[in-house]
């Protein structure tokens, strides 16, 4: 007889404490190899499964229709039609590209992946003629250098 904790037990009630644990251990580590492995299995499979996955999603849509209710029924998406941009979406977003590449400047892949442009693009379009009230195009008249000391004309600086 010994005494834990102020309960008195034999040392074989312990042995045999130790032992259920013991056992039950065994058990969960045999049971998390047999899931390691099924799941392997289950892997190795996968491109198989895929293919045959994807090829059944369309024969559904080609069966069915791509936009039909029946779709919901095999859980399958039906596929997003896209939004064409607008012409000032397409020059905010050209202009963010060239600020992100000229951010970017000659790194690695890695640090270029860390770097991001940031541009604050607003589009302003000027007509290329004025049109009066008559409905007349009148182009814009052209503007004087003013001449600079010494008499010679001044030359316009270059954008």
């Amino acid at each position: 007889m010994i005494t834990l904790d102020g309960t008195s037990t034999t040392i074989d009630a312990v042995v045999n404490e130790f032992q259920t644990f013991v056992t039950n251990r065994g058990a969960i580590v045999a049971a998390l190899t047999a899931v390691k492995n099924k799941v392997a299995a289950e892997d190795a499979g996968m491109t198989t499964v895929e293919a045959l996955f994807t090829a059944f999603v369309a024969f559904v849509r080609q069966t069915f229709g791509a936009s039909s209710a029946v779709l919901a029924d095999f859980a399958i998406p039906t596929r997003k039609v896209p939004v064409a941009q607008t012409a000032e979406q397409k020059a905010v977003a050209a202009a963010k590209r060239k600020a992100t590449r000229e951010a970017r400047g000659t790194t690695g892949p890695k640090a270029k992946k860390a770097i991001k442009g940031n541009v604050t693009a607003s589009l302003v379009v000027t007509p290329a003629n004025d049109v009066d009230a008559a409905g007349t195009g009148t182009s814009p008249a052209p503007t004087a250098t003013p001449a600079a000391p010494g008499g010679t004309p001044a030359t316009a600086p270059k954008a």
